[in-house]
């Protein structure tokens, strides 16, 4: 097995378990105007997945390879991050550009809704990115740590504080940034604003951000290792809280990835049809707490817990871990960390309540088409 390393950055979070609340109400972004930001130095990624080749090409010899999915570069260097906040709302999907993101985050906002965080690098073209939505401070965080400009559309009064307090690197369309951004007529607000790579890139240059960053990496092994722990996994089930949100990943052995599912129907990219799939998924349980009537909610994405990983069709029980200044990892039962195959990698975080374990169900065959 062939490994490569890479740098290091991090996300903080909050606490505790179990919430049912409202799930459509708490769908609306709060406003109020955003602030300005500090740059950072450095560069980093590379290409990720479509319908066609898998997203798990074996870089060539001598080829620098990205951070975030161990692809190769075509350039020396790639641009600041994106961490762009995507609406998850049946409403919403099927997203756009979601397909094209090194990293895609699943997260609890409220009420049992869920919302998605992109982080966008290696694709530098995306030309639809939406629909997106309002922030939570530990989006934030999760932006942070890879160290990317967040997009959003408004937040929690919580986040708003984050912001600017601490003058933080973001664009809001309900603030300054809104000049780029748009709203497509096909939908209904507010499920319908996007955005695109160039047109957040352009205005992050505007706003006077760094448009390099430090970017953390992950550990890489070659594409042709073969897994050789963990227990069958054809595919599995993620339950967050509501029915609505229920989501299936099936492995693909051709394509060397896993194919995501929403609610039984396959999970499509708008932009170009293409399967959203990733070759690492990583399943963490975290404690949730309800903060307010609307079920805003705290989320301990910093102390670690149980995680599983899942990889070229197998499961790997685990924990996920963090060390300040760094993104959350997948740590094995042997105290070391595991490596990525090479391609786009998913997070999904769950409620610790009522147990980690009852938001999962994995079956080692496929048991639906």
């Amino acid at each position: 097995m062939t490994l490569s390393r890479y740098s290091s950055r991090l996300i903080s979070g909050c606490v505790l378990a179990a919430l049912l609340l409202t799930a459509c109400g708490a769908q609306q972004a709060e406003t109020v105007p955003a602030p300005t930001a500090a740059p950072v130095p450095a560069p980093s990624p590379s290409p990720a997945p479509s319908a066609g080749p898998s997203p798990t090409a074996e870089p060539a010899a001598g080829l620098i390879t990205s951070g975030l999915t161990g692809l190769p570069l075509e350039e020396m260097s790639l641009p600041r991050p994106l961490a762009v906040m995507i609406n998850n709302a049946p409403a919403a999907r099927p997203q756009s550009g979601i397909s094209e993101a090194d990293i895609l985050y699943e997260v609890l906002a409220e009420g049992g809704i869920t919302r998605l965080v992109g982080i966008f690098q290696s694709h530098t073209g995306v030309v639809k990115i939406g629909p997106i939505r309002s922030i939570r401070p530990y989006l934030i965080d999760i932006g942070e740590s890879y160290g990317g400009v967040t997009v959003h559309a408004g937040g929690s009064p919580a986040a708003y504080a984050i912001l600017q307090k601490e003058k933080k690197d973001d664009m809001d369309e309900i603030g300054r940034a809104g000049a780029y951004f748009w709203r497509d007529k096909e939908r209904k607000a507010p499920h319908n604003l996007y955005s695109n790579a160039a047109k957040l890139r352009e205005g992050a240059d505007k706003l006077g951000y760094a448009g390099t960053a430090e970017v953390p990496g992950y550990l890489f092994t070659d594409k042709n290792d073969v897994l050789t722990e963990g227990e069958p996994a054809a595919e599995f089930k993620i339950n967050f809280l509501l029915k609505s949100y229920t989501v299936g990943y099936k492995y693909s052995s051709e394509r060397g990835t896993y194919l995501r599912w929403v609610n039984g129907k396959p999970h499509l990219d708008l932009n170009n049809g293409n399967p959203v799939e990733a070759a690492n998924v990583i399943v963490m349980g975290a404690d949730h707490k309800v903060l307010d009537d609307v079920g805003r909610l705290q989320i301990d994405i910093e102390l670690g817990g149980e995680a599983v990983l899942f990889q070229r069709g197998q499961a790997v029980k685990g924990r996920w871990s963090r060390k300040p200044e760094d993104v959350i990892r997948f740590v094995k039962s042997d105290g070391t960390e595991a490596a990525m195959y090479p391609g786009v990698t998913h997070i999904l975080i769950v409620p610790n309540s009522p147990t980690f374990s009852s938001h999962m169900e994995v079956s080692r065959v496929p048991v639906s088409t």
